[in-house]
């Protein structure tokens, strides 16, 4: 298989698994709520968009999130200004404030972290879009 391709299929699987993980977060009513899985779906492209481009903007400025604890609570909190970012960009995705964004960054990552472990299991190894990328 081309390269690209595989990489393009690869992009197209991930977000498509991101999107089922903000869908189920969505209906799970803590902090965000989604209308369908199409608003999931462009959701998961629109965040994996603003989170590519919050870390460049980071990375530019000479930030880096780093790893550890310190690292996991910046991380979240990033990923919660992403999802108000989404939130007012997307009509299908509702944010409930910062605390509700904070919360369903949390859900977002364990979800992705069990569904991954899941795929992992089954020999399927996704480079999920994470919040921030």
């Amino acid at each position: 298989m081309n390269t690209s391709l595989g990489i393009l299929i690869g992009i197209i699987i991930s977000i498509l698994v991101f999107a089922i993980v903000i869908y189920i977060v969505g209906k799970l009513n803590i902090g965000l709520s989604v209308s369908s899985f199409g608003s999931a779906f462009i959701a998961a492209i629109v965040i994996s968009i603003v989170s590519a481009f919050i870390s460049w903007l980071l990375g530019r400025l000479g930030i880096n999130l780093g790893s550890g604890l310190l690292g996991a609570i910046v991380s979240l909190i990033v990923s919660a200004i992403v999802l108000l970012i989404s939130d007012r960009l997307l009509p299908g995705l509702k944010v409930n404030g910062f605390t509700g964004a904070l919360v369903a960054a949390v859900a977002i990552a364990v979800v992705s972290w069990l569904i991954s472990l899941l795929l992992g299991a089954l020999g399927i190894n996704l480079a999920m879009p994470a919040i921030p990328a």
